[in-house]
């Protein structure tokens, strides 16, 4: 049996750089188990898309460890943080193909993983393993709401890391196309006082807007329930805002905004985003939802996720579904989802450990 060994990718500039063909390996990597956990191969990463991402920012910092047998990539580890003095958090990841499994690669890449949050002064990590439904034993969530399959291999694993179990996030899909979206439209728009405007966009944000969408960023780290894992604040400004844009313009896909005015102030106080990838056999993700706490009991949630919901369907038809993330304790959210026709198909169990 040939040892395995853990080393540092380098991230290349361009799919047909050097080195580009080990990048491409760790996304497909990436793409095989997670098929085996969620069995939805419409939610496959995008080698170009990936790539785009791992490119140096000035407002994140990323890092992939890779394990090796000979010359194929059997692992990946994912690491990223936020830049600044109150970054003291890092999301990590480790894949290990199913062949490799049973000999300690994802224990000696998530090791590696947190000594480089540790060298870089973070106070804990966090790490999101999925799975799918499941009738067995359950390991409920502390917050009462959700629960992991007790003897899954991911939660054993992370139990075994001394990691703590904290919340548990929904993974719901959407169908496309929505029957009677229009309807739904309509009598949402109904409903909406005449204090707020709504406003679409694609791609970057119009200038006059990147302040408070900034702010919407920045709100979406402090009001998103987050349980015990007690993640920092994450301050965007237009900047980032820009730059974000630029990144997503860059590698292909299309983003698909709707957000909404309050009239008196003229300030955005509440937005949605759907990222659409180039291959029309992917799902849609449905990145942030945020109505700012003083302006919810509007239901300007509902108005929000439907009118994107049409945005979409006249600017990028033809993708089968839309995939969403949501804390379980989230139940207005969930229940806005569920309005429209988005069902479970899976579960992220959210794990922290504390580094010093």
């Amino acid at each position: 049996m040939s040892e395995i060994e853990i080393t540092t990718l380098e991230i290349p500039l361009a799919l047909s750089a050097e080195g580009s063909d080990d990048f491409t390996a760790a996304t497909v990597l990436r793409n095989e188990t997670d098929e085996v956990l969620l069995h939805y191969p419409e939610l496959a990463f995008d080698p170009a898309v990936s790539l785009v991402s791992q490119q140096p920012s000035a407002f994140e910092e990323r890092r992939m460890l890779v394990a090796r047998d000979q010359e194929r990539i059997v692992g990946r580890g994912d690491y990223s943080t936020t830049v600044g003095e109150d970054a003291d958090t890092a999301w990590i990841e480790a894949y290990v193909h199913p062949d490799y499994r049973r000999r300690c690669i994802g224990a000696r890449l998530l090791a590696e993983l947190e000594t480089v949050a540790r060298d870089a002064g973070k106070r804990k990590v966090h790490v999101y393993v999925s799975s799918l439904p499941s009738e067995g034993a359950r390991l409920d969530s502390p917050t009462g709401f959700g629960a992991v399959p007790r003897d899954g291999a991911g939660t054993q694993f992370l139990l075994a890391q001394q990691y703590s179990f904290e919340q548990v996030e929904r993974v719901s899909r959407l169908p496309l196309p929505i029957a009677g979206l229009h309807s739904l439209v309509d009598d949402a728009i109904k409903r909406c006082s005449r204090d707020y405007a709504v406003h679409e966009w694609v791609g970057l944000c119009p200038k006059q807007w990147r302040d408070d969408l900034a702010l919407l960023y920045t709100r979406m780290s402090t009001d998103e329930p987050s349980a015990g894992l007690e993640p920092p604040e994450d301050v965007w400004t237009a900047a980032r805002v820009v730059d974000h844009d630029e990144r997503e313009l860059a590698s292909g896909v299309t983003t698909v905004y709707a957000a909404i005015e309050h009239v008196a102030s003229g300030d955005l106080v509440a937005y949605t985003a759907l990222t659409v990838p180039v291959q029309a056999e992917r799902a849609v993700l449905q990145d942030n939802t945020i109505v700012l706490s003083e302006h919810r009991g509007h239901r300007l949630g509902n108005l929000l996720k439907v009118l994107n919901l049409a945005h979409l369907e006249r600017v990028a038809p033809g993708h089968p579904s839309v995939i969403t993330y949501n804390a379980e304790e989230n139940r207005h959210m969930l229940s806005v989802n569920e309005a429209v026709g988005f069902v479970p198909i899976g579960y992220e169990g959210a794990w922290k450990k504390e580094l010093r």
